[in-house]
């Protein structure tokens, strides 16, 4: 059975097949439900200063 994940940077539901999933080099592994997230988590932004992400 597929496991439904959650997206680091919103906190959002991923379902089972979709988003994306980039592990660093010392092991760790982040888990995006869009290349939204992505991009602004490369660009360092934080997740509460946006205002579709939510409260985190």
């Amino acid at each position: 059975m597929p496991q439904s994940r959650t997206c680091d940077y919103c906190d959002d539901d991923i379902e089972p097949g979709t988003g994306t999933m980039f592990v660093h080099t010392n092991g760790t592994v982040v888990h995006y439900c869009s290349s939204k997230c992505d991009a602004n988590d490369d660009l360092g932004r934080e997740p509460r200063d946006t205002e579709w992400a939510g409260e985190r």
